[in-house]
């Protein structure tokens, strides 16, 4: 064995190259109120999609360190990694941002080991740091208090968060009057009553968010009051949201991620945690920007419950995929999906297409109407939480990414997507009030993804599915493409009267060719609901339609999606 093993050293290189993503992350955050109040729209999509691909960059950029400091053989001694781990546990014990910092060091030792050595002893599977810091006050709040004057209180809640208003005096009165629209009237008059905000602003796409809650001493309510830039006509509060679903929606899987300075996060994950309870925290830490460390939680969740419960993987619900293979934990609200071997010979994509397009995803604006998803490498699971028919059929159908290990299932490469009821199983048992509902959301989803530049491809109900909270969402990527590749045209004329009764098209077909026409009956076996929703999106049937949308794209419009309802003026 070496005589001096590196330890310390090696901590210290992992950590040097966390200061250097947490510093470069800063940096492209801090920059979001300037994209903001200059109205620089395309400028927030490059850099959220910047701040995405940083992390994986950034573990590439310090594996390079290590491999050129260390000699390879000493490096990968695994069996000497405890004592990298412990070393590095000293220097992120005074940190703020120390769980972060566990799940960085998971990512290099990953990187080095290729997920091959993966223990308690070398890594961080589960943390080392204090839950949720409970004891510690919420960082970073300012607290306001009406003193008789619910306009008074607003007033110097926007004197702290100043912005160019366009007219805040009309903002003010409108945020009362919805402020009392939210909430009983003796509550409103309560002199306990409190305003708690987090002082950093939210930013993401073409909103600023401040973030709180209401209190008084018995209740509380979450607060979140959106702005929006109205070019030419400066910054305006739009709405005053108490709802907790309404805010849960804002921070919701299918959103791109905001954009937030939080030295403390987990400070801030608590303070969120305690006005959206029915959030987990994996979701808080992605929503904000941190998803590999939301991935941290959600794994360290999945095998709590693997080993407090007696659920076991079963097939999900739904039409079976002709690309990937979908299974689920009944009481765990997460889809897990692998791809085929073989595809049904209707699918010309790859492999590594698919795999492209699931990645792509992640970097796009998913504007509500697309699930986030992540990525995992080599989970073992025990066989004895697998049902005996879900491992046959993924061993079936997936034998080059699923293998049995003695008491062990491996599953080399999955993505996991929050579960949702398919759209089609959903239609099945909606009551008419609910298709109707159902059906003018998924026109919706299709027309906001369609002009954030996202053609999803297959849009059959079947790649939907209805969220708790009734909105549709598709999640189905392995045909999505950007909507400026598609060639959208209108089915040409027949030539001769026997060209109609042919079961070939008589025109040719490019391979990104797309005949909107052709939709009623591709996207709606039942008449009756094809009837409704060609009342209701009609315009889907038109490939002109399609073709004004790839025109405002080409032209740098990004569209308003607003992830709250607003207020009619």
């Amino acid at each position: 064995m070496t005589q001096h093993w590196p330890a310390g050293e090696i901590a210290q290189m992992i950590l040097d190259g966390f200061d250097d993503y947490r510093e470069h992350f800063r940096r492209i955050t801090l920059g979001a109120r300037e994209r903001f109040e200059q109205a620089r729209w395309q400028d927030i999509q490059r850099a959220a999609a910047t701040r995405i691909n940083l992390y994986e960059q950034k573990v590439g950029e310090v594996n390079g360190w290590l491999r050129d400091g260390f000699e390879p053989q000493l490096l990968l001694e695994v069996e000497q990694w405890p004592l990298v781990k412990s070393a590095y546990i000293r220097l992120i014990d005074p940190r703020l941002d120390d769980e972060l910092a566990e799940t960085w060091y998971n990512s290099l030792f990953c990187s080095l080991f290729s997920h091959d050595q993966i223990s308690d002893g070398c890594m961080f599977i589960h943390t080392t740091r204090p839950s949720l810091r409970s004891h510690e006050r919420a960082a970073q709040t300012r607290t306001y208090r009406p003193d008789g004057s619910l306009k008074g209180l607003l007033r110097a809640l926007f004197a702290d968060y100043a912005f160019a208003y366009g007219d805040l005096e009309g903002d003010v009165a409108r945020l009362e009057d919805q402020l009392r629209e939210c909430l009983p009237d003796w509550v409103c008059k309560d002199p306990a009553l409190a305003v708690e905000l987090f002082v950093p602003v939210l930013y993401r796409n073409k909103g600023a968010y401040l973030v709180g809650r209401l209190y008084n001493s018995d209740e509380q309510w979450p607060l979140v009051i959106p702005l929006l830039h109205r070019e030419g006509h400066g910054i305006e509060a739009d709405a005053l949201i108490t709802d907790e679903a309404e805010v849960s929606i804002i921070f919701s899987f299918t959103r791109s991620y905001f954009m937030v300075d939080v030295p403390v996060p987990g400070q801030f994950v608590n303070f969120l945690k305690r006005i959206l309870p029915g959030k987990h925290i994996a979701e808080l830490y992605t929503s904000i920007g941190f998803y590999k460390h939301g991935k941290s939680e959600f794994y360290r969740a999945l095998i709590n419950h693997l080993a407090s419960s007696d659920d076991r993987f079963v097939m999900a619900p739904g039409v079976r995929g002709m690309v990937m293979s979908v299974f689920t934990l009944p009481g765990f609200n997460t889809v897990f999906k692998i791809i085929k071997d073989r595809f049904s010979p209707a699918k010309t994509v790859d492999r590594a297409t698919v795999v492209e397009k699931y990645r792509l995803v992640k970097s796009v604006d998913r504007v509500g109407r697309m699930a986030d998803t992540q990525e995992f490498a080599d989970f073992r699971f025990p066989r004895a939480k697998f049902e005996p028919e879900c491992l046959a059929e993924l061993l079936e159908v997936a034998p080059s990414t699923v293998a049995v290990e003695g008491d062990t299932v491996l599953i080399r490469h999955c993505w996991t997507e929050r579960r949702m009821t398919p759209l089609n199983l959903y239609l099945e048992q909606a009551s008419e009030g609910q298709v109707l509902e159902a059906l003018e959301d998924y026109g919706l989803a299709i027309k906001q993804l369609a002009a954030a530049n996202i053609f999803p491809g297959d849009m059959l109900l079947k790649n939907f599915g209805v969220t708790r909270h009734g909105r549709v969402v598709f999640y189905d990527y392995d045909e999505i493409s950007y909507l400026t590749e598609v060639n959208f045209r209108h089915i040409p004329p027949p030539r001769y009267p026997e060209d109609e009764m042919s079961g070939e098209p008589w025109y040719s077909i490019g391979p990104h060719d797309v005949f909107p026409e052709e939709f009623p009956p591709f996207l709606f076996a039942d008449i009756g609901q094809r009837r409704l929703f060609s009342r209701l999106h009609g315009e889907l049937y038109d490939a002109d339609y399609w073709k004004g949308l790839q025109a405002s794209i080409r032209e740098g419009k990004v569209i308003d999606v607003f992830p709250y309802r607003r207020k009619v003026r």
